[in-house]
């Protein structure tokens, strides 16, 4: 027994000192845990993000003014005031994606019950921006007018208020769920990458045959492989949380980071396997690209991080159920957004780890028969 474990510590290491030199692989591993995270968390497009917003203020009220002051950085920048003769100029030009009209007498028809309309033109061809901004100011100009309406109208308030309260992101900071889901999507992605590469570098190189001769068995080398990169991506993940995410991008980290590694770990147990798989199935680095194309896409869609479960298909949550990312993504939200314990999350803990036993298992059978056939 302690034989085989000073095997796959050796082959690990070997893995190890064959990932230090190659330099694109490096490469990728510090833009995956750092600067992609970096840009995932601050560049969401569909949130707001100082949009440029003009007003034509034809009432010069004290509701419209109200209404004007009430747009204001960082979702807005500080609206400037135009003429309607200005309108199409200004979004011809593109200085403005959103102007807001607002009509002459419109404070005086609010508070004699009638229902004026005021006009917003936006530059469609900034559409995510567009699309974002229009339920945003919406429901800015409407909650203005309500609450100017309830100074001046002592039967205005209904007999229930609803109080909203966001839970676990109070200022729905993009960033705190786009950065977190970045490094989720990158550990599985990162995972399978390099354990994919690890075999077929060695085949293009010619030392799976120096392995073949040597006294270890195809386990050994599988299991070498899945805890050398295992580990790497590990320890880039926990550099990533504490410089990254609560260094530079200053998340909040509910739960134990400790609890998230455990979970982590046994997620790359199934996703390292997943690469060794896929890299005996394909033959070279481009066809191990295209593959993983092919997995990585339905892997992080219907994960439930991008859009939740429950609004997909049932029998697409059935297929994905099976998909270690899933549980994956599950624990990760709970833990790093929640605060959820081991009471919480012991279900996925252990759907990871028969996942990640069951594509061991048919990884190791499909090694052993590409083995055979080089031998």
């Amino acid at each position: 027994m302690m034989r085989h474990l000073v095997n796959v510590y050796r082959l690990g290491v070997k893995e190890l000192w064959s990932l230090w030199r190659d330099p694109m692989m490096l490469v990728l591993i510090v833009y995956t845990f750092t600067v992609a995270i970096y840009v995932a968390g601050t560049a969401m497009p569909e949130t707001l993000n100082r949009a440029p917003i003009a007003v034509v203020d034809e009432d010069d009220s004290a509701l419209s003014a109200r209404i004007v002051s009430a747009f204001y950085p960082p979702q807005f920048t500080p609206p400037q005031r135009i003429t309607q003769a200005e309108v199409d100029p200004a979004l011809d030009a593109g200085r403005y994606t959103f102007v807001l009209v607002i009509p002459p007498g419109f404070q005086r028809e609010v508070l004699a019950g009638s229902q004026p309309q005021v006009q917003l033109n936006i530059d469609a061809t900034r559409m995510s921006q567009a699309f974002a901004g229009n339920g945003a100011i919406q429901q800015i100009v409407l909650g203005e007018v309500n609450e100017f309406v309830q100074r001046y109208r002592a039967d205005s308030h209904l007999p229930i208020e609803m109080a909203v309260r966001m839970r676990f992101n109070p200022a729905l900071e993009p960033s705190w769920f786009g950065s977190l889901m970045e490094v989720v999507n990158n550990i599985t992605m990162l995972s399978i990458i390099l354990t994919g590469a690890a075999l077929i570098r060695e085949r293009e190189h010619g030392t799976v045959e120096h392995l073949l001769v040597m006294p270890v068995t195809p386990t050994e080398i599988m299991l070498a492989k899945v805890w050398s990169m295992a580990g790497v991506v590990l320890l880039a993940a926990s550099v990533s949380l504490t410089l990254v995410i609560q260094g530079a991008l200053r998340v909040p980290i509910e739960g134990s980071i400790a609890l998230f590694l455990v979970g982590t770990t046994l997620h790359l147990f199934a996703t390292t396997a997943m690469g060794i798989f896929m890299a005996t199935v394909a033959r070279s680095m481009p066809q191990f690209g295209l593959l993983l194309m092919l997995t990585m896409m339905p892997l992080e869609m219907l994960s439930g991080g991008m859009t939740p479960r429950e609004s997909m298909p049932v029998g697409v949550r059935t297929l994905m159920s099976l998909a270690p990312t899933t549980h994956f993504t599950e624990l990760s939200q709970a833990i790093l957004y929640r605060g959820a314990g081991l009471e919480v999350v012991w279900s996925s803990f252990v759907a990871l780890f028969l996942i990640g036993a069951v594509l061991f298992a048919l990884s190791l059978a499909r090694f052993r028969k590409a083995i055979a056939q080089m031998a």
